[in-house]
């Protein structure tokens, strides 16, 4: 079973990547940012000069992305119907905010600067209270009776975010066609 659980958060991170990949590979609409040549066409700069050029990513609108995906994923399961697509959205999204909770789950051990590092910035996740009660446990050495306490609630949240990931992947699975299921399947949605 854990093997299971930790093949489906390996392809969502699998997935997650590819996902990033190919939006940062895209070109920007509108052309509103200069671009720079690999050739050394920057006027002699060192490509961006000091620190070099990031392309702009600093600049990460979560709803942007999300849109994109969204709109990717409407390709990619064939759907050319709007009405179709608007049946199928809201369960997408679904499967998709379930899957990031259960992604998200274990965050606040290896947020930014490693563990015990500063995690405020940590993409916007909200705070886990059962993964930050485990920490503050593990952090004060609590006695084992403390320790087994907060990972048994850790555990059980844990559940019930996979849970509720697979009740939502199993209400999109009853209203996609098996060419949809098979493709959503294949790409990690389901």
């Amino acid at each position: 079973m854990k093997m299971n659980q930790a093949f489906k958060v390996l392809s969502a991170a699998v997935l997650l990547t590819f996902a990033i990949n190919t939006v940062s590979a895209q070109a920007p609409e509108g052309g509103d940012r200069p671009r720079r040549s690999r050739d050394g066409g920057q006027s002699g700069d060192q490509q961006g000069g000091p620190g070099g050029d990031r392309g702009g990513r600093g600049n990460f609108d979560p709803a942007e992305f999300q849109k994109r995906m969204t709109e990717r994923l409407k390709e990619t399961l064939e759907i050319t119907d709007d009405k179709e697509w608007q049946a199928i959205e809201p369960l997408v999204t679904k499967v998709t905010e379930a899957r990031f909770a259960v992604m998200a789950g274990g965050r606040g051990f290896g947020g930014r600067g490693g563990p015990g590092g500063d995690r405020s910035a940590t993409s916007g996740a909200q705070a886990n209270p059962t993964a930050e009660a485990l920490k503050k446990a593990i952090d004060a050495k609590a006695s084992a009776s403390e320790t087994k306490a907060a990972l048994d609630k850790f555990v059980a949240a844990r559940k019930a975010k996979q849970a509720d990931l697979e009740k939502a992947q199993a209400t999109l699975r009853k209203v996609l066609t098996p060419r949809q299921e098979a493709i959503a399947t294949l790409n990690g949605l389901l």
